[in-house]
C-alpha cells in the first residue's frame, strides 16, 4: 500500500513512516531521524519543546505529532539539542547525527566469521566519536526487525535509540553521546516475526549487573598496567609438559569469606590467596569459571556472559589485579571456560533475535538434556567467531596462562548421553560432531598461534584419539587432557577396605597402560566431592586414623605417578564436609593435628614434585616409570621408578597399602650405596606412626626385581615412601 502525504508533513516524511519510530517498528531510524534535505528530524516523547543550537544559531522545531516527533530546518554544521519539558531544561547530543562507528574491514570480517579481536568492536565501549564522548553499541542480531538500546538514560524506552543495521553481518550498532561507563543497559529486539523478545543482556558484554539482577554495565575493555612481564617471559617453559604442573582448582566464593559470612572480592582474594599458594608451593590456580552467570548454584558453569568476569567478587579490573599478583608470585593461572552449552535464561543468548541463533534448532542438535541448556551451533561461522573471540578475550586481556575447556566429551559426540533415535548423524553417517571438532581445532591453532606459552586443557572422559596432540598431527590440539580414567580406578581403589584390595591391585595399575596415550593431569576436582559423593577424606576406607592414612598414601601415590597434578580445595586439608558453593571451607579443622599434618604432606609433596627433576620432566613420556614390582597384590604392595632426562637421580617409591607393617621387604634399586627417604607419607608430623621415618637405607649387591642391587626396608602400613640415592 503506498503512502499517503499529508499536506501539513515536510516534503520526504509520511505518516507511516512517523507512525513506525513512534511504534518502534522502523527498521531504519537513521532514514527518518537527524537532518535530511534541510530537515531536522527528532523523536523526544520525553519533550514538551525542542530546539536545535548551532554556534549562534537557535532553531525551535515544530511539534508535527502529539506523541513526540518533532521537525524543523537543519542547522549547518555540528548542533546540540535543547529540550524543555515543564519546569525541567536539558540538552543532549542527537544520536542520529553520528556516522557508524564500525568500519568497512569490520563489517567484512564480522561477516566472514573471521575477526578475532571481535571483542574489540561489539558490545558498549566508552569512545570519542567525531569529537564527542559517548559510548558505542554494537551487537549481533541478523533477523531482528528491530534492535534497539534500553537502559535507565531512556526509561527503557526501546522506540527512543533504535540502532542502525550493518546488513552484511547483521549487526546492529549505535553511538549514543553522553553516555558513560557505569551506564546500566540491555538491548530490546523485535523479533523476525515482529514480536518484542524479553530484554536481552549485551552477548559481549564487559561487565553486568550483580545477579539477581541481569543487565549489562557499560563498562569498555578492562585496563589494567600490568607488572608481570617475568612471569609472561617465562611462561612457555613453566606450562610445558617437562614442567611441574601442580593445579589448586578452586570456586572464587567459597574458598574464604569474610568474619561475617561475607563473600570476599578479588583484592581481598588476592590478599590470602597469594601467600597461601606460595606457602603450599602449586605452581598453578585454576578457578571454576569467572564468567558471568545468573545462578550461583551452577558456580559457572551455565554462563550468560562469556567476555564479563563475575561481578559477584568486583569490577573486571579487580580480577586482573588478581591474575597480575599471582603472576608476580610465580603462580599461574588457568580459569575453566565452557563454550558446550549456555542456559536458556531469557535474558540471555537463547532465540536471540526471534530465532535459534547461538544455538541448533533442532532440540536434538540443541538441547542438553542433562543439564536442560542449549548447545551452540559450533558450524555457524560467526558463533565460532563469537566463542573463539571469548576465549582469546581471557588470554588477552586478562593474562590468564590456560583455559580448561570444560564438558568437551559432550562437544565431540552427537549421541553424548541420547538414546536412539535422540540425536542426528553427521553427513558421513557417523556419531563424531565433526563442526564441533573443528571448531576446537580452530581454537586451539589461534590460541597457540596469537599466544604463544598460553595452552588448553581438555575436560575429556572418553577415548577419543589424540585430544593432546597437535593439529598439525591429526589431534585436537589441547595442551593437557584429565585423566578421568586415573580418578576414577584410583578413588575406587582407596574406597575399598584394604582387606579386599589384593582383588583389585589393577585398580592402580590399570592406568600405566595408557599413561602415555595422552599428555595428562591427574584431577581429584570439585566433581568429586559433590552430590552426595562426600569429601575426599570421607570416601577413604576404614576408621578415622585409616581414613586419614589412606588419603595421605594416595596423595604421595598422585605426586609421584606420571602426569601433572590437580586438587580440589579443602582436600589439602581433608575438608571433612561435602563441598557447599553457599559456604567456606571448614579452615578451623587446621587446629587438629591430624588436618594440618595432610596440609604439611601436600605442601611437602609440591616441593619434592619440583625439586626432583625424575618426579616431573617425564610425566608425558614412557621413559619416565618403570615398574619395579607390581605382582605382590598379595601384600597390596607397588614399587616403582621414576626417571629424568637430564642427569638427575631417580627416585623409587613404595606403596604399602594395607594396615600391616612389613618388616624386612626387598626392592630392586637402580642405584648401588646409600638412599635417602625424601618423604614418608607416614611420618609423625604428618599425623602418621613413624615407622621407618628415619630410615638410610643401603643397597646389597643382592640382585632383586631385575635389578643388580636391591634394598631391605620396614614399609610403613597405609603408606608411600619416596627415596633417592644419597
Amino acid at each position: 500500500m503506498t503512502d499517503t502525504v499529508a499536506p501539513d508533513l515536510p516534503d520526504g516524511l509520511t505518516l507511516s513512516a512517523i507512525e513506525a519510530i513512534l511504534r518502534g517498528r522502523h527498521h531504519d531510524p537513521f532514514a527518518i531521524l537527524g537532518p535530511h534535505d534541510g530537515q531536522l528530524r527528532v523523536f523526544a516523547p520525553q519533550a514538551a519543546e525542542v530546539i536545535a543550537l548551532s554556534g549562534d544559531s537557535v532553531t525551535r522545531l515544530d511539534r508535527i505529532h502529539p506523541e513526540g516527533f518533532f521537525c524543523g530546518p537543519a542547522p549547518q554544521g555540528p548542533y546540540r539539542l535543547a529540550m524543555r519539558a515543564g519546569k525541567h531544561e536539558w540538552q543532549v547530543e542527537d544520536p542520529y547525527r553520528f556516522g557508524p562507528v564500525l568500519g568497512e574491514m569490520d563489517e567484512y570480517l564480522l561477516a566472514e566469521g573471521s575477526h578475532r579481536r571481535l571483542y574489540d568492536r561489539l558490545g558498549a565501549h566508552p569512545v570519542t566519536h567525531e569529537g564527542i564522548e559517548g559510548v558505542s553499541f554494537a551487537v549481533w542480531a541478523p533477523n531482528a526487525r528491530r534492535v534497539s538500546v534500553v537502559g535507565d538514560f531512556n526509561a527503557w524506552d526501546g522506540r527512543r535509540h533504535p540502532m542502525r543495521r550493518r546488513l552484511g553481518p547483521g549487526v546492529w550498532e549505535l553511538f549514543i553521546p553522553g553516555l558513560m561507563a557505569g551506564d546500566v543497559y540491555k538491548y530490546e529486539v523485535l523479533g523476525v516475526h515482529g514480536e518484542c523478545l524479553p530484554l536481552k543482556a549485551d552477548p559481549v558484554g564487559f561487565a553486568h549487573q550483580a545477579p539477581p539482577e541481569t543487565a549489562s554495565v557499560v563498562h569498555g575493555l578492562p585496563a589494567h598496567d600490568w607488572h608481570d612481564q617475568g612471569w609472561m617471559a617465562a611462561r612457555a617453559t613453566r606450562q610445558d609438559r617437562q614442567a611441574p604442573i601442580s593445579i589448586y582448582e578452586m570456586h572464587l566464593g567459597s574458598w574464604r569469606r569474610g568474619g561475617a559470612d561475607e563473600i570476599l572480592d578479588y583484592d581481598a582474594i588476592a590478599d590470602l590467596l597469594v601467600s597461601y599458594l606460595d606457602r603450599m608451593g602449586f605452581t598453578h590456580v585454576e578457578f571454576l569459571p569467572v564468567s558471568e552467570h545468573p545462578f550461583t548454584g551452577s558456580w559457572g558453569y551455565q554462563p550468560i556472559g562469556l567476555f564479563a568476569p563475575t561481578s559477584r567478587f568486583g569490577p573486571p579490573e579487580g580480577f586482573a589485579r588478581l591474575v597480575d599478583r599471582l603472576h608476580q608470585a610465580g603462580i599461574g593461572v588457568i580459569v575453566d571456560w565452557v563454550p558446550a552449552h549456555f542456559p536458556s535464561d531469557a535474558h540471555g543468548l537463547a532465540a536471540f533475535d526471534g530465532t535459534a541463533l547461538y544455538e541448533h534448532a533442532d532440540p536434538r542438535q540443541g538441547f542438553h538434556q542433562d543439564w536442560n541448556t542449549l548447545i551452540y551451533n559450533f558450524g555457524r561461522r560467526e558463533v565460532a567467531n563469537f566463542l573463539e573471540a571469548s576465549a582469546l578475550y581471557w588470554i588477552d586481556r586478562f593474562h590468564v596462562d590456560a583455559l580448561r575447556v570444560d564438558a568437551v566429551a559432550s562437544m565431540l559426540y552427537l549421541d553424548y548421553s541420547r538414546q536412539p533415535g535422540e540425536w542426528v548423524p553427521n553427513p558421513q553417517g557417523g556419531r563424531e560432531n565433526l563442526e564441533a571438532i573443528a571448531f576446537l581445532r580452530g581454537v586451539n591453532e589461534r590460541v597457540a598461534a596469537d599466544h604463544p606459552g598460553a595452552i588448553t586443557i581438555a575436560e575429556e572422559s572418553t577415548a577419543f584419539p589424540q585430544v593432546s596432540r597437535p593439529v598439525d598431527q591429526g589431534g585436537l590440539g589441547f595442551g593437557f587432557k584429565w585423566n578421568m580414567g586415573w580418578m576414577n580406578d584410583t578413588l575406587a581403589y582407596f574406597r575399598r577396605d584394604p582387606i579386599h584390595r589384593r582383588h583389585h591391585q589393577h585398580d592402580l595399575t590399570f592406568g600405566l597402560v595408557y599413561a602415555f596415550s595422552e599428555d595428562f593431569v591427574l584431577p581429584l576436582s570439585h566433581d568429586e566431592v559433590v552430590h552426595g559423593k562426600g569429601s575426599l577424606i570421607g570416601q577413604m576406607a576404614g576408621d578415622r586414623w585409616q581414613k586419614f592414612a589412606n588419603l595421605r598414601a594416595y596423595f604421595t601415590f598422585m605426586w609421584t605417578h606420571p602426569g601433572k597434578k590437580l586438587l580440589f580445595m579443602g582436600g589439602e586439608f581433608a575438608q571433612e564436609r561435602e563441598w557447599n558453593h553457599d559456604q567456606s571451607l571448614d579452615w578451623h579443622l587446621l587446629d587438629d593435628p591430624l588436618h594440618l599434618g595432610v596440609q604439611e604432606l601436600v605442601a611437602d609433596l609440591n616441593r619434592i614434585y619440583r625439586d626432583f627433576p625424575a618426579l616431573h620432566r617425564l610425566d608425558c613420556d614412557p621413559a619416565g616409570f618403570e615398574w619395579i614390582d607390581a605382582s605382590d597384590a598379595a601384600q597390596s604392595v607397588l614399587v616403582w621408578q621414576r626417571n629424568s632426562d637430564d642427569g638427575a637421580p631417580p627416585v623409587v617409591v613404595v606403596c604399602n597399602l594395607t594396615p600391616v607393617v612389613r618388616e624386612d621387604y626387598r626392592i630392586g634399586v637402580p642405584a648401588n650405596g646409600a638412599w635417602r627417604l625424601i618423604l614418608n607419607s607416614d611420618a609423625e608430623r604428618y599425623g602418621g606412626s613413624g615407622v621407618s621415618e628415619a630410615a638410610h637405607p643401603v643397597a646389597e649387591a643382592e640382585p632383586w626385581h631385575g635389578r643388580e642391587h636391591s634394598l631391605r626396608l620396614t614399609l610403613p602400613p597405609l603408606a608411600t615412601i619416596v627415596m633417592t640415592p644419597a
